[in-house]
């Protein structure tokens, strides 16, 4: 085993549990390979999910893609936090790229295609893409996601029933 490894390794263990020590460990991993992707898309997370700072996230999720546009890993990070940062076009294109990728968890990618469309209030297309990733999926441990997705999605749907049977019994009240 490589040295990046053993501290990449120790990275991965200790986030997000212990940031000191993911940071010291990356720091190392990064010293031996500067264009390791799995280093680039742990510092990415951390902007955005420690920090909140999508664009340097996106910076880092840019570089590791551009070293390695097979990096799979990089993909379902990404794409959170394309759609977090309201980027939905520059999503999309990244959704319909990952598609195409032999070897992608194609169940992850159209989950994310899901959140996508629930963050644009599509909600009848964001279930369609939640059904693509349950005719996808060939990992047990991923269903779960998937139906949490799923029923804050139906759950959305639901609301929005209620709001327009309110406001049609208002309008007849009127």
């Amino acid at each position: 085993m490589k040295a990046i490894d053993k501290y990449l390794f120790q990275a991965l263990d200790n986030y997000p549990y212990s940031l000191e020590e993911t940071i010291e460990s990356l720091d190392y991993a990064f010293s031996y390979d500067a264009k390791n992707t799995m280093v680039l898309c742990l510092y990415g997370r951390i902007q955005a999910e420690q920090l909140w700072n999508y664009e340097e996230a996106k910076n880092y999720f840019q570089e590791a893609l551009a070293i390695n546009i097979h990096a799979l890993e990089v993909y379902p990070y990404y794409l959170h936090v394309l759609i977090l940062n309201e980027d939905y076009e520059e999503a999309q294109k990244l959704i319909d790229f990952a598609l195409t990728i032999k070897g992608i968890n194609k169940s992850e990618i159209f989950v994310k295609k899901a959140i996508l469309l629930e963050a644009q209030q599509e909600f009848k297309k964001a279930l369609k893409e939640i059904k693509n990733a349950k005719l996808t999926t060939l990992q047990f441990a991923f269903d779960s996601d998937i139906t949490e997705v799923e029923k804050r999605i139906k759950g959305k749907v639901e609301l929005l029933k209620k709001k327009k049977k309110l406001k049609k019994s208002e309008k007849k009240s009127k």
